[in-house]
């Protein structure tokens, strides 16, 4: 049996579990029960359905451990990952020569910013933010914006 179905074997058995101790109360509160069931048995079912709920909290305690840590896993490799991206900027910025602002105008643009919030957020005319970027693309070999951001996707994809 698979992880899933242990998992939704569980909830139906805590679900079952919950129903019991609930359904007494209802029973009681409206008089739906007849005849009482022996001490013995009651005793029986309520240990079993207490079993059963601590057995579903104690696996979705193991399960939500084993969340967090897929979690965390993946933060991690999200972060190398970001590491070594950002790295592969910074080596072909260098190989172009680009300026500080040349490399702040192709970080944004790569981030898909528009010249005017470009400017906006450098606090430059849109002119200037222009001349930026048909630098870089002169430098970096390419016609515009969307050749400069395949550049980056191609060394992701051939990789």
């Amino acid at each position: 049996m698979d992880k899933k179905h242990l998992l939704l074997l569980l909830a139906v058995v805590q679900i079952g579990c919950a129903l019991f101790f609930v359904s007494e109360i209802v029973l009681t509160i409206f008089g739906g029960r007849t005849a009482p069931i022996s001490w013995r048995l009651r005793e029986l079912l309520e240990i079993g359905a207490a079993v059963g709920l601590l057995l579903g909290t104690s696996f979705a305690f193991v399960a939500l451990r084993t969340a967090q840590k897929q979690q965390a896993k993946a933060e991690e490799s999200l972060r190398q990952v970001q590491s070594a991206f950002h790295e592969h900027l910074e080596e072909r910025f260098d190989q172009w020569a680009l300026t500080k602002a040349e490399r702040d105008v192709a970080l944004f643009s790569l981030k898909g910013l528009s010249v005017s919030e470009i400017a906006g957020v450098r606090e430059t005319s849109e002119g200037t933010v222009k001349a930026q970027s048909n630098a870089i693309y002169r430098k970096a070999g390419v016609s515009g914006r969307s050749q400069l951001l395949s550049l980056f996707i191609e060394d992701l994809i051939v990789d």
